[in-house]
């Protein structure tokens, strides 16, 4: 493997079963026709979940009240998190700021969803060009196909909003540039990762090392630049975890240290853990372990690995969409170098795996988000639906609601809403809830135990939500 390392496929001639590189003077758009059909259905998929007020947390509330007051030229309070509380506290996220201009024209969390799927999409389109130059350009479109339809991408899509839909297409860019031998765009493009979240300068500090292995002969100066960036990441995440997150907590520490271990060996959830893996590894055939770009995925699966929290290691939520980009390379990049190797039977391996990738990612995909879009009922917005936007409209703006899940990104965009049972001494106008599974019981009792100095009464309900306001 140290030996291959050295190669630059993109000056290398194509090996048995590939395509020679399409000549600039017939730019392959092809690309740029995947991300535009990736974008039309992640878009289908986020905004009519929203629209179907299937809201799966309460994380599109959180950054639609940060971006909201970003685009007021205001701090980013999340009072969702806690009244008053600072969102840079929470976690390291101040590239979501640039959605305030966006959010300002159209001032909703559909803005929110769409730039969401807009960065998703555009991710394929390194991708698509990488594994093209590599494999040629059917080989690189089954490889892009298969990282479109992915299913850490799909259900990040499927999670409304998180800040990682910036590190994917950055994540995807650096690489590309890396396969490319154009070190210092690698580096570029890592650098920002900073910004996106808290762990990712770690991410940005592996990509910096795989430019220094791979560029320490052939380019010195590239690769002491990689040494830079892998210093600068590390260096920015310890600075962020231990000094510019506090700063902004009011605890004046970081909330999520108890997520590493909680307390339980980091063996704990070990089936959740293998089985994710497997997730991982398995669409590949086991290839992307052939690839030193795999190494830029040990960060963010190192973190997970050392919690127990489940949510972290399951295949929900958004947890591993940032590692897609380096699976679909890593990949590619493997299946190329298997062009130089001396046994036959691995190379036609090889040959066949981005067909036979993209055609599992298809299979899967009937099981996963993108599969809804083949469900008319998708598409209706039902009468109960209606019935509780109205209700939640009756609420006026700038009032101070109390709300669950349900009703959060119906009123983040016009109200003050706090987190049921962690308003911390507010009081609120308005308490709106959920209550379809019955888990408040009597609402009326429940918002006497949550606020026993004030009196509510009950302002209407419909479709199994309530809405309750306080009495003057």
């Amino acid at each position: 493997m140290h030996g291959a390392l050295l190669a630059t496929p993109e000056n290398a001639m194509p090996g048995p079963g590939t395509s020679p590189a399409v000549p600039a003077r017939r730019r392959d758009r092809s690309p740029y026709a995947l991300a535009l059909a990736l974008f039309v259905a992640y878009t289908a998929v986020s905004v009519l979940r929203y629209r179907r007020m299937e809201t799966l947390s309460w994380d599109l509330g959180i950054f639609e009240q940060a971006i909201r007051a970003y685009s007021r030229l205001q701090a980013p309070i999340a009072d969702l998190k806690g009244p008053g509380t600072h969102i840079l506290g929470d976690h390291f996220s101040p590239v979501t700021a640039l959605l305030a201009p966006a959010y300002r024209l159209f001032p909703s969390p559909v803005t929110l969803l769409v730039a969401q799927s807009a960065l998703f999409a555009l991710s394929a389109v390194p991708v698509a060009r990488a594994a093209g130059r590599l494999l040629g350009r059917a080989s690189g479109l089954a490889v892009a196909v298969a990282y479109g339809l992915s299913w850490g991408i799909q259900r990040a899509v499927d999670f409304d909003f998180h800040e990682i839909c910036f590190a994917v297409p950055l994540v995807a860019f650096s690489l590309e540039a890396l396969l490319r031998g154009r070190w210092h765009a690698a580096l570029m493009w890592a650098a920002p990762l900073v910004l996106v979240k808290e762990d990712l300068g770690l991410t940005a500090a592996a990509i910096g090392l795989v430019v220094a292995w791979r560029a320490r002969r052939a380019a010195p100066r590239s690769a002491l630049c990689g040494l830079g960036l892998a210093a600068f990441g590390t260096a920015a995440t310890l600075l962020t975890l231990t000094v510019v997150i506090p700063a902004f907590n009011t605890t004046g520490g970081y909330d999520y240290w108890d997520k590493i271990d909680g307390g339980l060996s980091p063996l704990a959830g070990a089936d959740v853990k293998l089985r994710t893996l497997a997730w991982l590894l398995l669409p590949t055939g086991l290839f992307a372990l052939r690839s030193p770009l795999l190494l830029v995925a040990l960060p963010t699966v190192g973190w997970r690995f050392l919690s127990a929290d489940d949510h972290y290691w399951s295949t929900d939520w958004h947890y591993s969409a940032v590692l897609m980009p380096v699976l679909a390379l890593a990949l590619a990049d493997a299946v190329r170098r298997a062009d130089r190797s001396r046994r036959p039977w691995l190379r036609a391996y090889a040959h066949r795996l981005p067909a036979c990738a993209a055609g599992a990612a298809l299979a899967l995909t009937t099981a996963l988000p993108l599969s809804a879009l083949t469900d008319p009922a998708a598409y209706r917005k039902s009468a109960a639906v209606t019935a509780v936007e109205d209700l939640l409209a009756r609420i006026p703006d700038g009032a101070t609601v109390e709300a669950n899940v349900g009703p959060i990104s119906r009123l983040t965009g016009r109200c003050r809403v706090l987190w049921v049972g962690n308003a911390r001494g507010t009081t609120p106008d308005f308490i709106a809830l959920d209550n379809r599974s019955g888990w408040a019981g009597d609402p009326l009792a429940y918002a006497r135990r949550l606020h026993p100095e004030a009196r509510y009464r009950q302002a209407g309900a419909a479709g199994g939500y309530v809405v309750l306001e306080r009495r003057a």
